[in-house]
């Protein structure tokens, strides 16, 4: 007779259904990926016994290649700030493909607003508005792109949680209407030459200490503080959440807006960092967003998931990504990769719904 009296009140506790933190499964999986590019890097041919993440020729003061490490962090900086405001929006059972163009409408709008008034003591031939908006400091297009940013998510947020119409298709809207902003907004002309206060945002390792400030800010926030609590409760079980007395519209309308204005931000981060802005920027973005939730183990059915999940989720793509650059592999390989992969970790949390549900 087995053993179960732990419980108290005549409650049990059945140790065999005790389970490691989805993001320690996360965190095994990235050292896996790491280990595999590794062991690449010393057995193919024509690697010649490379490292991708340590220094096996005395470049640096420490055992890591810094210079990859550093690249890996970076490039996915700008994605991970988005995929911290979609990781809210799944975690409530719903989605947004809109992020990546309002980073691209964000980006035009932003930038017009942090630009010189003088090039080489020429006037600024790039300049979108007149003397006003020249010169301005860093603060002004910084608070315009996050006002882009809450525009677009606060309209998201309304069509979904008051028009009652499917996340999916409410911000496939705003996707296509966000790009046609992007390109309509200087005729397809890139926005150039930043103030010098502006540029300095996305200078260096900027986007790090930013992303990474963020995830501690809503790591804390979604475990810690009731607009956690009800992203959770409406992501499980909508109608419970309502009969339990939270206001869902508005709470959805206020994770919506937040995720806009995630995008936003990284909208400014990117364009400080380019020191431009293009039409085209943010392409694809939302797709990669939501492939560091799913893949840092946020349900797609939404309840379930992390922050600190999803940081994982972006550094195992940033390490897929230099780790193929890495092997000299083409990047259709790394989309390939990365296709099965999401996939996977989908087909993965279903199983294990289902296989909850059974064993409950």
């Amino acid at each position: 007779m087995s053993d179960n009296s732990d419980g108290t009140g005549g409650l049990t506790f059945d140790k065999s259904k005790r389970q490691w933190p989805n993001e320690l499964n996360v965190f095994g999986a990235l050292i896996l990926i790491i280990i595999i590019f590794e062991v690449l890097g010393q057995v193919l041919p024509y690697m010649n016994g490379q490292s991708l993440l340590f220094d096996t020729r005395d470049r640096f003061d420490t055992i890591f290649n810094e210079q990859r490490l550093r690249i890996i962090i970076v490039q996915v900086a700008i994605i991970g700030i988005i995929a911290l405001g979609v990781t809210q929006v799944i975690i409530t059972a719903g989605i947004d493909l809109s992020s990546g163009s309002v980073v691209g409408a964000t980006a035009m709008i932003a930038m017009s607003f942090a630009q010189v008034a003088e090039v080489n003591g020429a006037p600024n031939p790039k300049a979108i508005f007149g003397e006003w908006a020249l010169d301005l400091p860093w603060i002004i297009p910084v608070l315009v792109g996050l006002g882009v940013g809450l525009i677009a998510g606060c309209i998201n947020g309304l069509l979904v949680a008051f028009a009652r119409i499917p996340p999916f298709i409410a911000t496939l809207g705003m996707m296509l209407f966000a790009r046609g902003v992007a390109q309509w907004w200087s005729r397809g002309n890139p926005v150039s030459f930043p103030t010098e206060s502006y540029a300095k945002i996305g200078a260096g390792m900027m986007p790090v200490i930013i992303f990474l400030s963020l995830a501690v800010l809503f790591h804390f926030i979604m475990n810690y503080t009731v607009y956690g609590k009800h992203t959770y409760a409406i992501g499980s079980n909508e109608q419970a959440a309502r009969m339990s007395g939270i206001n869902v519209p508005r709470h959805l309308v206020l994770v919506y807006i937040i995720a806009g204005m995630l995008a936003g931000l990284a909208a400014v981060i990117l364009t400080s960092k380019n020191l431009t802005a293009q039409s085209g920027m943010g392409l694809t973005y939302e797709l990669e967003a939501i492939a560091m939730a799913v893949i840092g183990g946020v349900s797609l059915f939404g309840g379930r998931g992390s922050i600190i999940g999803t940081v994982i989720g972006a550094l195992i793509i940033g390490v897929i990504t230099s780790g193929f650059t890495f092997l000299k592999l083409g990047a259709f390989y790394q989309e390939m990769v990365l296709g099965m992969i999401i996939v996977s970790a989908v087909a993965l949390d279903q199983w294990q719904q289902q296989r909850a549900a059974s064993r409950a």
